[in-house]
C-alpha cells in the first residue's frame, strides 16, 4: 500500500486513549477510513501498549478491518502480538480472510515458537488458511537459517510473505516462468512474485498479471496487494477486471479495490465509486478505504497516518 512508512512524534497516554477510541469506535460513529488511519498511527509505533489496542478492535465485527489488524500486528514484528494472533486464528468461525492474516502475521513476526500452531493448521479446511500457514512455515525457517542470501535491494520497507528471489535470477521472463509454474512450490512462486515487484516495470507488472489466472485465490489475492504497492499505471485495467469480476473472492477483490485507491489515477475513482455499494460487506468497506486512499494520494498531504497531530 502507499502509506507503508509512518513517521510520529512520541506519544503521550492521551494520544494513545484517543487512538483507541477511534480504532475501537467507543463512540460508534467513528468513520471506517479515520479506524484505519488510527490503525496505521499504531503500526508506526509497534510498542507493547499499540499491540494490545490493536487486540482489542478484534471484538469488531468487520472482517476486512480484523484481517487490517492483524496485518499490522505482522508489521510491527513485536513478539507481543503472538497470543492474540494465535487465538485468531485458532478460531474456527472466523473469517478465513482474518484467520489468514493472522498466519501470514505469525510469520512476519518470524518466532520459531510459532512453527507448532501453524503446523497444527497446516492441513486447515479452508485454502487459503492453510496454504498461508504453509508460507508463514517456510519464511520462519528462512529467517531463522544460518546461512544468507545475498537478496536484492527493494525499495519497498513490508514485511513480505516470501523474500525476492536472490540476485542469480534477474530476468523478468526468467521469474515470470517461475512465478507462473503451478508445480513449484509456493514459497518459490511467492519469490518470483516479490522479484517482480521490486522490477515495478511495465513489463514486470504485465507478467504479474498474468498470474490472475491461477486457481489459488491466495496467490491472486497477493497479486492485488503487490500491484498496491508498484503504484504502476500499468496494473490498472487488470485491477479493474478483477474488481469487477462478481464471482471472484472477496479477498481478492478487496486487495484489488485498495491497490486502485494507491494507484488513484482518475479512472481508479470511477470503479471505486461503482463498487462502494456492492453486495459484498467487505468489498463496500474496501471502496471506502479505497476512496480514501485515492483521496490522500491526491491531496498533497505528507502522511496518511498521522494519529498523533490530533
Amino acid at each position: 500500500m502507499a502509506f507503508e512508512d509512518v513517521q510520529i512524534a512520541k506519544p503521550t497516554p492521551e494520544t494513545y486513549q484517543a487512538l483507541d477510541a477511534d480504532l475501537c469506535n467507543h463512540s460508534g460513529k467513528v468513520p471506517l477510513h479515520e479506524r484505519f488511519r488510527a490503525l496505521f498511527t499504531l503500526k508506526a509505533l509497534a510498542d507493547n501498549e499499540s499491540v494490545d489496542i490493536v487486540g482489542r478492535a478484534f471484538a469488531d465485527e468487520s472482517a476486512l478491518l480484523k484481517h487490517e489488524l492483524a496485518y499490522v500486528l505482522g508489521q510491527m514484528k513485536n513478539p507481543h502480538a503472538h497470543s492474540v494472533l494465535k487465538k485468531v486464528l485458532g478460531t474456527m468461525d472466523e473469517d478465513p480472510m482474518v484467520r489468514h492474516e493472522a498466519a501470514e502475521a505469525l510469520g512476519a513476526i518470524g518466532s520459531l515458537d510459532s512453527l507448532p500452531i501453524l503446523e497444527e493448521y497446516l492441513k486447515d479446511n479452508c485454502e487459503v488458511v492453510s496454504q498461508t500457514c504453509e508460507l508463514a512455515i517456510e519464511k520462519i525457517k528462512y529467517d531463522n537459517r544460518k546461512e544468507k542470501e545475498t537478496l536484492p535491494e527493494s525499495a519497498y520497507s513490508s514485511i513480505d510473505p516470501a523474500p525476492p528471489t536472490a540476485v542469480e535470477v534477474e530476468e523478468t521472463a526468467q521469474l515470470r516462468e517461475i512465478y507462473l509454474n503451478q508445480k513449484l512450490p509456493l514459497f518459490e512462486r511467492y519469490r518470483a512474485m516479490f522479484a517482480l515487484r521490486n522490477q515495478c516495470t511495465t513489463e514486470s507488472v504485465l507478467a504479474l498479471a498474468d498470474g490472475f489466472d491461477d486457481p489459488s485465490a491466495l496467490f491472486r489475492h497477493e497479486i492485488a496487494y503487490v500491484f498496491g504497492q508498484m503504484q504502476h499505471p500499468a496494473a490498472v485495467p487488470s485491477l479493474i477486471k478483477v474488481l469487477s469480476k462478481l464471482q471472484e473472492a472477496n479477498m481478492v477483490r478487496h486487495e484489488a479495490a485498495e491497490a486502485l485507491g494507491s494507484i488513484a489515477t482518475p479512472e481508479c475513482y470511477v470503479v471505486l465509486e461503482k463498487f462502494r455499494e456492492d453486495h459484498d460487506r467487505v468489498v463496500r468497506e474496501s471502496c471506502v478505504v479505497a476512496l480514501d486512499m485515492y483521496a490522500y494520494e491526491n491531496s498533497g498531504e505528507l502522511q496518511y497516518a498521522d494519529g498523533l497531530s490530533k
